[in-house]
């Protein structure tokens, strides 16, 4: 099994938010921290490094201490433009790819992913409902292709994976782990889930 320092953990901070308003998701809160913070806090004991690539507000997400890239490709060109840009800065053989709105990660993520990276190139999440294509383990050596395939303007993520040995590992035990935040609804319940297990574990401490 790779050990975690062979491994470079990667917030992709760099989507639109169109759903969120607009909005840099990084930065939207949910129980009064922003979601890149949860992201980092969950990633940070599971890899040997980390880096943030966005393409707004870069200043502010370098206020954690932790390296940013910029996919530097106009246009908002997709979340692997910013797996790109943060395969060329890392030292590590892999990356942990880990989108900013999925605040609850399971911190046996990369454990359980690295078991089967041996056998593959790539290694992305399962559910148990649907894939999570952002989500995966990806070897740094498969940057030279990942240009050509940007440059040559295709589309979606799981077509650059099947150019590769790739697998999935079930997560079905952990499926609620990997909700994210696309809307201002969807934080909104999230928050107030939040509210009501604090309420039910104050009480149960009484």
């Amino acid at each position: 099994m790779i050990a975690t320092a062979e491994i470079t953990g990667v917030v992709l901070a760099g989507g639109r938010g169109q759903r969120m308003g607009g909005e840099d998701k990084g930065w939207v809160e949910l129980a009064r921290r922003p979601l890149i913070e949860h992201v980092l806090a969950r990633l940070r004991p599971q890899v040997g490094a980390l880096v943030i690539s966005a393409n707004r507000h870069l200043s502010r997400y370098r206020g954690f201490g932790v390296p940013v890239v910029e996919d530097g490709t106009p246009g908002f060109p997709g979340p692997l433009a910013g797996a790109y840009a943060a395969m060329r800065v890392a030292t590590t053989p892999w990356l942990l790819l880990a989108p900013v709105d999925t605040p609850w990660l399971p911190l046996d993520l990369c454990q359980r992913l690295a078991q089967v990276a041996a056998q593959a190139d790539i290694v992305v999440v399962h559910d148990g409902e649907r894939l999570q294509p952002l989500t995966a383990l990806v070897r740094t050596s498969l940057e030279a292709d990942l240009a050509r395939w940007l440059e040559s303007g295709a589309g979606r993520v799981l077509d650059f994976y099947q150019r590769h040995r790739w697998c999935q590992v079930d997560f079905a035990d952990r499926r609620a782990s990997f909700a994210n935040l696309n809307t201002p609804q969807e934080r909104e319940r999230a928050e107030r889930s939040l509210g009501v297990e604090a309420m039910s574990r104050e009480r149960g401490e009484r």
